[in-house]
């Protein structure tokens, strides 16, 4: 009776966790301790399947090691077209920080194709204020803006990581390229607030 019980709320735990489609690369290691490169299709708390180059056998232990999750292991239940399923063997907490986990990693992954979407858009006021901390200010123009950040032209050549206010928008500077430098907002732009007629 036990059993049937324990079964039973292995099989509603699985219900509950909702699979998602999320792309996170990782390597994998079979029981014979070869190690292959790997990269999730789904994932949930109870269960992943990856793409693999080497499919292992079903029943076989596995350990994955994950970027921005860290390492899960579990059993190969089966076979799929690019590579396997594994059943995930994790104790309840562990399993509710991977949910944790996979919800931040599916608003980072919609937060990324957003801000690709509205990536390079050129504003119908090109020249904005770039203060420093220690109150000082350049007119820059601005080669393209995003909802998180904007590539300004400018001859300064500013620390990366350093402070700035570009118009209203705080933020710091993240890389340089050749025309100038490129800064990372603190915050994001609205996404209903983007559009030509913004000012910064």
């Amino acid at each position: 009776m036990t059993g049937i019980v324990s079964s039973v709320r292995q099989q509603q735990e699985r219900r509950d966790y909702q699979r998602i489609n999320v792309s996170v690369p990782g390597r994998y290691m079979l029981e014979d301790k070869r190690e292959f490169p790997c990269r999730t299709i789904d994932f949930s708390p109870t269960g992943v399947s990856v793409a693999a180059p080497v499919r292992g056998r079903v029943g076989e232990r596995v350990v994955i090691y994950l970027d921005y999750i860290g390492r899960i292991e579990g059993n190969i239940v089966r076979h799929t077209l690019f590579g396997f399923a594994l059943g995930l063997i994790l104790p309840g907490n562990k399993r509710e920080k991977i949910a944790d986990q996979l919800t931040w990693l599916l608003n980072r992954e919609s937060l990324e194709k957003a801000d690709r979407r509205h990536d390079r858009l050129v504003l119908n006021l090109r020249h904005c204020i770039l203060q420093l901390e220690d109150g000082r200010e350049h007119l820059v123009k601005l080669d393209n803006v995003s909802i998180s950040g904007a590539a300004i032209v400018t001859e300064l050549r500013l620390p990366i990581k350093t402070k700035v206010r570009l118009g209203s928008m705080r933020g710091y500077i993240i890389r340089h390229f050749d025309k100038g430098m490129a800064v990372e907002f603190d915050a994001q732009i609205p996404i209903e607030q983007f559009n030509e007629d913004l000012r910064l």
